[in-house]
């Protein structure tokens, strides 16, 4: 959202949303039954690879919190709705779960075209959305908490990475992408980055590809060409199932990370549970966590999502994973939980104020925050591929950092707020 957009969205939802917004917190305020919670993700579909897992923690976390207590002695009730990775179709169901079905909060989306479908829902009805997955920033609504990351705590780092010598020294950038919002907006962040650092735009390719699509053979023989220009690595925003027949692409044609190495923003241990990982060990992944991370926070979240999937038998089994779009959307669930208790409501509006400052021992190894700008503080880590499909740690940051949802290095964006706090008096108070 352009800052000119965000301020006057924020002004109008101070004086017409009380009248606007529809009594779904209301409802649930001060009732005694079940708390309501949307769970909007697609469960068919080129997207449902990934977000069918989204769904599966979201469920596993409420009945973890349902056998602690519940929120408020209350239990929480999901609702579960498809979109059936059709954007329009998001909108409806958004509309749907808040004035029909009237939850509290909703926990989904995972592309960007999915979320911005939603939003002026959420906006206009005053509800609230906890967006799992990293993005491409450039947005900061007062109806959602943004608990993946942004291309500072992503993107920006991973290409740093790949131009270290650690990283491999790379001169030449392929830019890989599905081709909707998400890939292009970070693209141009990338780009501009990338020029800031000297590198013309003869070193830099672009390529986008349709959802679903499956044919990358030109595509990776293309990679090979544009190699033999000097030291070369593929930055992938392609999302969804279109990432197996590319890295099964990589495999066939045996381009080697040793080679070219990719870095993805949306391949996790999820999208590579069907792939033979073999011929793409050294292949790397900028996320911020990982399954393979040793701690006691992460033993305990994998060792429950594994009980989860044996005690309802889910499909995979055994080989089922966790991924960082899992992880966050546990770490979001529970930080409403705690916003809900802080606030000793299901009032949006309450809620809203008591989510800033919410911090929570997550499975990463990090205590992560919600700051005012309604991002997470998180760590930034890079991984790399192994022949199971899980990934070794090479790189990340010592401590948690900030999100910057305004990019600066997109032409206009100097100046804009990153946080709230840059926001005049009167409006700071209608976005908490």
């Amino acid at each position: 959202m352009k800052k000119r957009d965000f301020l006057k969205a924020a002004s109008a939802a101070g004086v017409a949303g009380l009248a606007a917004r529809v009594p779904a917190a209301l409802a649930q305020a001060g009732a005694n039954g079940p708390i309501k919670v949307g769970v909007l993700h697609s469960l068919s579909g080129t997207m449902a690879i990934s977000e069918t897992s989204l769904k599966d923690v979201a469920l596993m976390t409420i009945a973890e919190i349902n056998a602690s207590g519940g929120v408020l002695g209350r239990k929480l009730e999901p609702v579960v709705v498809d979109p059936a990775s059709n954007w329009p179709l998001f909108a409806e169901k958004a509309r749907q779960l808040i004035t029909q079905d009237k939850v509290a909060a909703v926990f989904g989306c995972w592309t960007s075209v999915s979320r911005k479908s939603v939003l002026p829902v959420f906006e206009e009805l005053n509800g609230l959305l906890f967006y799992p997955v990293q993005y491409e920033g450039e947005e900061m609504s007062r109806n959602v908490f943004y608990t993946g990351a942004a291309p500072n705590q992503q993107a920006i780092p991973a290409t740093e990475y790949l131009m270290s010598k650690e990283g491999g020294g790379a001169k030449r950038f392929f830019l890989l992408g599905t081709d909707y919002v998400y890939p292009r907006t970070t693209n141009k962040i990338l780009r501009a980055f990338l020029h800031a650092k000297g590198v013309q735009d003869a070193d830099i390719q672009e390529v986008y590809t349709p959802f679903g699509h499956s044919d990358y053979q030109t595509i990776v023989a293309n990679i090979k060409t544009f190699a033999q220009g000097g030291k070369t690595c593929v930055i992938s925003t392609v999302n969804g199932d279109s990432n197996v027949p590319f890295y099964k692409e990589l495999g066939n044609q045996g381009l080697k990370a040793t080679e070219v190495p990719v870095v993805a923003f949306s391949v996790g241990e999820e999208e590579l549970r069907g792939i033979d990982t073999k011929p793409l060990v050294g292949n790397l992944a900028a996320w911020n966590y990982f399954m393979s991370l040793r701690n006691a926070e992460n033993s305990k979240f994998k060792a429950m999502f594994a009980d989860w999937v044996k005690k309802n038998n889910l499909p995979g089994g055994a080989k089922r994973v966790t991924n960082d779009p899992m992880e966050a959307t546990y770490v979001g669930m529970h930080m409403w939980k705690q916003a809900v208790e802080k606030a000793k409501s299901t009032d949006v509006d309450k809620v809203r104020a008591a989510m800033i400052g919410q911090k929570f021992a997550a499975p990463s190894g990090f205590t992560l925050e919600m700051d005012g700008n309604h991002h997470l503080r998180k760590p930034v880590m890079i991984g790399e591929v192994r022949a199971d499909g899980q990934f070794n740690v090479v790189w990340r940051t010592k401590s948690t950092v900030r999100a910057q949802p305004w990019s600066p290095f997109i032409p206009g964006n100097q100046g804009k707020p990153d946080t709230v706090s840059a926001l005049p008096s009167l409006l700071r108070r209608r976005f908490a």
